[in-house]
C-alpha cells in the first residue's frame, strides 16, 4: 500500500508538468532579478496561504454581532455563508490553472487585490447586501488563490527538502481556519470597533502580502492557452469512478459538518448554552480546525485507506459526543464532541484529497481535484442554508441535533463504502 506523505492542493504538481520553468532562476517580466530570494519567497508564499485561510474565517465570530445589529434570521446567516462558497467553487472553476499559463505573480496579485476589495466592502458593510456581496468577491478571491500558492510553494520548494511543500499544503488550510476563527473572536471580545478591526488589520496583511508578491521570483513561464484555460472542466476517468464515490460520503459529511460550525457555530455556542463571549464564538470552530490540523500533520505518512478509516471512525465518534452535549445542555461535553470530531475532520480531509492524488493518473490530477473540491464546497454551503431554513421552524436545537444525526448517518455510510472499495481492490485501504 503507497504511504501518504502530505495533501497536495490543486495545481499542486503544474511545475512538473511545465517544462520551461526554470528551477533556479527568477523569471521576471523582463528578465531581471527579484529582490526576494528564493527561499524567503518559499516562506512569504506559506505566510499568504495561512493570510488566506484565515481571512476566510475571520467573519464567522462576527456573523452572530451582525445577526444582533440588523436583525436577519438564521436562515439569511446561512446564505451570507453561503454565497462564499458560489464564489470559491467559481472561480476554482474557471482560474484554477491560469497561473500555469499567465504566471504566479499576475494571479496572485490579482487575488490579493480581490481580496483587498472584499475586505473594504466589510469595513465598510452597514446592511445585509453589501455584506452578501463582501462574502461573495472574497469566495472568488480564495478560489483564485489557494490553486496558485499550492503550485508557487511547489515551484519554490528546496531542493534539499522535498516534501516541505506538500507538508506546508496540507497543514495551512485547517490551521489558517482555526486562527482566523480564534483571533477574530479574540479581537470582537476585547479590542475596539468589533466590526472593523480585525477586517483593518487583514487589510494591512493583504498590503505586505503585494508587496512580498511584487518582489518574489516568477516561477511559471507565459505559454499559450490562458483564454483556453478558463472553461470549467470536471471529470472522473471510469477506470476510477468507484473509488471516487466510495470518497463522496465522507467528504459530504465532514465538510456539511465544518459548515455548520463555520455558520452557526458561534450562534450555537450562545442560544444553546448561554456562551455569549465573542471568544468563545471563535473557540468553537478552532476546536474543529485546530484538532484537524494537529491531526493531519501527525497522520500525513500513514496510508490513505488507514487514514479515511480512522478519520470516519473518529469523526462518528466525535459528533456522537457533540449530540449528546446538544442534547444535555453541556457546553463540556459538547467541546469535547467538537474536539473529538475535529480530529476526524483532519484526517478524512487529508485521506480523501490523497486517496485523489493517488487513483489520479498523468494529467488527470487537476480535473480530479476540482471534482473534490466542488463536492467538498458545496457540501460546505448548500446544507448550512438548508439548516438555517430548518432553525427558523424548528429551532437551533433540533437543527443541531437533526444535522448532526444526518452527517452521523452519512459517516456510516462512508465507512461501508471504504469496506466495499478495500474488498474489491484486494486491500485493507481504498487506493493501493
Amino acid at each position: 500500500m503507497t504511504s501518504l506523505r502530505t495533501l497536495p492542493w490543486p495545481g499542486q504538481d503544474s511545475a512538473a508538468r511545465n517544462p520551461r520553468i526554470r528551477p533556479g532562476g527568477d523569471q521576471g517580466p523582463a528578465g531581471s532579478r527579484a529582490r526576494l530570494s528564493r527561499p524567503l519567497a518559499f516562506a512569504a508564499i506559506a505566510a499568504i496561504a495561512l493570510l488566506f485561510t484565515a481571512t476566510s474565517a475571520a467573519p464567522s465570530p462576527l456573523y452572530v454581532v451582525y445577526q444582533q445589529e440588523w436583525g436577519f434570521s438564521a436562515t439569511m446567516l446561512t446564505v451570507i455563508f453561503g454565497v462564499y462558497a458560489i464564489g470559491l467553487i467559481g472561480a476554482l472553476l474557471t482560474l484554477g490553472a491560469l497561473s500555469d499559463h499567465v504566471g504566479r505573480r499576475p494571479v496572485l496579485g490579482l487575488a490579493i487585490g480581490l481580496e483587498a476589495a472584499a475586505l473594504v466592502l466589510f469595513l465598510l458593510a452597514a446592511d445585509v447586501p453589501v455584506l452578501l456581496l463582501a462574502r461573495f468577491v472574497q469566495g472568488v478571491a480564495t478560489g483564485a488563490a489557494i490553486t496558485t500558492l499550492g503550485a508557487a510553494l511547489v515551484d519554490l520548494n528546496p531542493p534539499h527538502a522535498p516534501g516541505r511543500a506538500r507538508l506546508i499544503n496540507s497543514i495551512v488550510p485547517t490551521t489558517g481556519l482555526a486562527l482566523g476563527s480564534l483571533g477574530s473572536g479574540a479581537l470582537i471580545q476585547f479590542a475596539p470597533a468589533p466590526t472593523r478591526l480585525v477586517y483593518a488589520l487583514l487589510l494591512a496583511g493583504m498590503a505586505a502580502a503585494a508587496v512580498a508578491v511584487a518582489v518574489m521570483p516568477e516561477t511559471a513561464a507565459r505559454r499559450p492557452g490562458a483564454v483556453a484555460s478558463l472553461a470549467p472542466r470536471l471529470a472522473v476517468p471510469a477506470r476510477v469512478r468507484a473509488e471516487f464515490y466510495a470518497l463522496v460520503p465522507i467528504t459530504v459529511s465532514c465538510w456539511a459538518l465544518g459548515g455548520l460550525f463555520f455558520s452557526l457555530g458561534p450562534s450555537d455556542a450562545a442560544s444553546l448554552f448561554g456562551l455569549t463571549s465573542h471568544l468563545i464564538g471563535g473557540l468553537v470552530v478552532t476546536l474543529l480546525c485546530g484538532a484537524g490540523a494537529v491531526t493531519t500533520f501527525a497522520v500525513r505518512r500513514w496510508p490513505a485507506g488507514r487514514i479515511l478509516t480512522m478519520g470516519a471512525v473518529v469523526f462518528i465518534a466525535g459528533t456522537a459526543v457533540l449530540l449528546g452535549g446538544v442534547q444535555a445542555g453541556s457546553a463540556g461535553l459538547a467541546g469535547a464532541g467538537t474536539l473529538v470530531a475535529g480530529v476526524g475532520f483532519g484526517a478524512c480531509f487529508l485521506g480523501s484529497f490523497g486517496a485523489l492524488s493517488q487513483m489520479a493518473g498523468p494529467g488527470e490530477r487537476s480535473e480530479l481535484f476540482a471534482v473534490g473540491y466542488v463536492i467538498a464546497y458545496l457540501s460546505l454551503s448548500l446544507p448550512t442554508v438548508l439548516a438555517g431554513l430548518a432553525s427558523t421552524s424548528f429551532g437551533l436545537r433540533s437543527t443541531t441535533l437533526g444535522y448532526g444525526a444526518a452527517v452521523s448517518v452519512l459517516g456510516l455510510v462512508a465507512l461501508g463504502a471504504q469496506r466495499v472499495t478495500a474488498r474489491r481492490a484486494g486491500v485493507s485501504g481504498p487506493v493501493s
